[in-house]
């Protein structure tokens, strides 16, 4: 756009330097320049948006890819020794505590997005660029349900922005949870430790994966409950 406004206003030079420039010629002359003033301010902006972390869950039971990386920065940071296999024993679950208590976290043996960063030193999990493949949380079988290992934020009606019902026309209410329905259908009902039995009637626009959003009947419960890494009941 910065060229077609050069070469307008040098066509305007060049035919102010003219006498005999006809009254039509100077109105298409402005016109001209306001059109490529107008397209050079409401020309499309190209955004690039980052793209949302990858979700990261190391725990005791756990193998492959990711468990292997997290084991080498724990190598790496003095918390473990010897190699790292890919398989999450004691000794990595241990070594896991280590690394949460050195840096004031909760220790629970569980490598969520807090301790990954606390491994990496800020960075955020991409297995794209470490050429890990992303497998699917281990499913285990409880009876009639399996469990499934999800990291968990909550919410509630009362949050700044937040509506009173959820996408399915229900009420926000202690109970629901929002979900992935590409990963827990709508309609599920789940057993959460700590928290009770919940049915999935919500979504939301950053729960993608493995990730839910808890309902509670207040702010102060939501904010209460924080972010946790579970493991939750699928009740079939």
């Amino acid at each position: 756009m910065t060229q077609i406004r050069k070469l307008l206003f040098a066509l305007k030079h060049i035919f102010g330097r003219r006498r005999r420039v006809t009254r039509r010629t100077q109105r298409t002359l402005r016109r001209s320049l306001a059109a490529g003033t107008a397209l050079a301010v409401c020309a499309p902006l190209v955004v690039q948006m980052p793209a949302e972390a990858a979700h990261i869950l190391v725990k005791e039971g756990m193998r492959g890819g990711a468990v292997k990386h997290v084991q080498e920065l724990l190598i790496q940071g003095g918390y473990l020794a010897g190699a790292a296999d890919g398989i999450a024993g004691p000794m990595t679950r241990e070594a896991i505590e280590r690394c949460q208590a050195a840096h004031q976290l909760t220790v629970d043996g569980i490598c969520g997005e807090a301790t990954y960063h606390a491994l990496s030193g800020g960075a955020d999990y991409d297995p794209v660029a470490l050429g890990i493949v992303e497998e699917r949380p281990p499913q285990v079988s409880r009876g009639g349900g399996r469990s499934v290992y999800v990291s968990a934020t909550a919410y509630s009606a009362y949050d700044p922005g937040n509506g009173k019902h959820t996408a399915t026309g229900t009420l926000v209410r202690r109970g629901v949870i929002a979900v992935d329905p590409s990963v827990i259908p709508l309609g599920t009902h789940v057993f959460i430790p700590g928290y009770g039995e919940a049915v999935a009637e919500d979504i939301g626009y950053a729960i993608n994966g493995y990730r839910i959003d808890v309902a509670f009947d207040t702010h102060a419960e939501a904010l209460s409950f924080g972010r946790r890494d579970l493991e939750i009941f699928i009740m079939e």
